[in-house]
């Protein structure tokens, strides 16, 4: 399968390192056109009807999500690529829509075009991606949503429902307080990053990151773990224990 794909950025330098990138490592992809502005953009989707957009952010006359609501989006998949992980980054991994962070590394580009491989091989809804994507950017941090991809379909999971997570490897078990467990294909770093934003999560041991607003008891002593609202016993490490202490507004 090979993607027809545009560039839109309004750095001149970062297009063509991208487009480099692109030639050599992922031989899928064919860069039919570079766009700076998203007037020009809208002309090449029109002239060439791309399967691929890698798209930055903020741009001089327009941002991405602009672009995005004046074209007919279903047609095709985006690749987010920005200098601004401040307040974009986790809007975009709560959606599940793949993104990079200037400077491109080549690794995170490889796996970026191959879960959009894996988003056309399934039977998820791109219009509903996009959906939750320009929501979160513009929703309350308590309406907020993560989308996980399963093989035939995308569960979107509120945030404020999110218990705990649990690592696996790389890949992260996501526990709800409705008693669900969900399987995403991403690593407890990735979903560390991605929540940063919000106080009410925190990695309390290197395979745990739990919602504080769910935590019943905080055992302290020599071997710390909190209780969780669904039962469940979580280890607290040590050099996270005062941290949690602090966040947590208890007396150490």
């Amino acid at each position: 399968m090979v993607f027809d794909a545009i560039i839109v950025d309004d750095e001149p330098k970062s297009r063509e390192v991208l487009r480099a990138l692109i030639s050599r490592y992922c031989p899928n992809v064919k860069i039919v056109g570079l766009a700076a502005n998203i007037v020009d953009a809208k002309n090449l989707i029109s002239k060439f009807s791309p399967s691929l957009v890698f798209l930055d952010v903020e741009m001089p006359g327009g941002n991405g999500f602009r672009l995005l609501d004046e074209v007919d989006r279903k047609k095709f998949d985006i690749i987010f690529v920005t200098s601004y992980g401040h307040y974009a980054i986790p809007a975009l991994r709560y959606s599940a829509i793949d993104y990079l962070l200037k400077p491109v590394e080549i690794e995170e580009l490889r796996e970026a075009v191959q879960r959009v491989v894996q988003k056309r091989n399934s039977l998820s809804d791109d219009g509903e991606n996009y959906k939750v994507l320009s929501g979160n950017l513009k929703a309350p941090v308590s309406l907020q949503k993560i989308a996980i991809h399963g093989l035939n379909d995308v569960k979107f999971i509120p945030v404020a429902e999110i218990i705990r997570m649990e690592a696996d490897n790389n890949y992260t078990f996501i526990i709800t307080f409705s008693g669900d467990r969900y399987l995403a294909s991403r690593t407890m770093k990735d979903f560390e990053e991605m929540l940063s934003g919000m106080r009410n999560f925190f990695r309390v041991h290197k395979t745990h990151l739990v919602n504080l607003n769910h935590i019943r008891k905080f055992v302290k002593g020599d071997s710390p773990y909190i209780v969780m609202s669904d039962g469940s016993n979580i280890e607290v490490s040590r050099r996270k224990k005062q941290e949690l202490i602090e966040r947590m507004g208890v007396n150490s």
